[in-house]
């Protein structure tokens, strides 16, 4: 048997509900910030995210948030821009669906920007044309194939 050289098993590292961040202060980006939307996860720690200011970004997860704080495509997050690589950035902050929507009212997010969608710029859900993936198929075309 080996001797355990941790210092717990894995419900240590599972650790506690923390639910105490359900009630913060919200934040507003400062100097150097600005607020992004997630495209898509790339693995690794990072992910590609659109900037307000109109740029695709790299944008690296800090490791205070790592496993911590999941991000996903579509949701709302505060950057820190890079003074020497414009092109990337480091998430500093994850905003909550609440959150976000507390931020669009306050005019921080542009009016253009969707909240509650899974992907940036999916379907819309007042699209009428929800039949126009079905087709129907004559008698003539199933015996030909």
């Amino acid at each position: 048997m080996p001797k355990n050289k941790g210092k717990g098993g894995k419900n240590r590292k599972r650790g506690k509900n923390e639910a105490d961040d359900e009630k913060r202060e919200l934040v507003f980006k400062e100097d150097g910030q600005e607020y992004a939307q997630v495209l898509r996860m790339l693995g690794n720690g990072r992910c590609e995210a659109t900037c307000i200011d109109g740029t695709k970004r790299l944008c690296h997860i800090r490791g205070k948030m790592h496993k911590k704080v999941w991000i996903a495509a579509g949701d709302i997050i505060l950057v820190g821009l890079r003074d020497y690589q414009d092109d990337k950035a480091d998430v500093i902050l994850k905003y909550m669906p609440d959150e976000a929507r507390l931020l669009k009212a306050y005019g921080e997010l542009p009016d253009t920007t969707r909240l509650n969608e899974g992907i940036a710029g999916g379907l819309d859900e007042e699209d009428d044309g929800a039949g126009d993936d079905y087709i129907e198929f004559e008698d003539e075309d199933i015996d030909k194939i």
